[in-house]
């Protein structure tokens, strides 16, 4: 099973619908998701800080900025 992990920041109107497609599709897919502030720790903030949001998927980073659903999806799904 997969696991999703969207990088958000506090007040970050991109992360927000970065959230919303992650939430949606996830759903779709029966996968759990779970977000992280990049702010909450050093590392992140150095590594994510500036492409929030951040899509990883089983730790590995898959995308930034925006979820590109048809590809999200194809890796959920292999």
């Amino acid at each position: 099973m997969h696991r999703v992990t969207v990088m958000t920041r506090v007040g970050c109107h991109a992360c927000e619908h970065a959230e919303e497609d992650v939430a949606r599709i996830c759903g779709e897919l029966g996968v759990e998701w779970t977000t992280a502030d990049v702010d909450s720790d050093p590392e992140w903030r150095a590594e994510y800080g500036d492409r929030v949001p951040v899509i990883l998927v089983d730790d590995e980073e898959h995308g930034y900025w925006k979820v590109e659903e048809d590809r999200l999806r194809a890796a959920l799904r292999s």
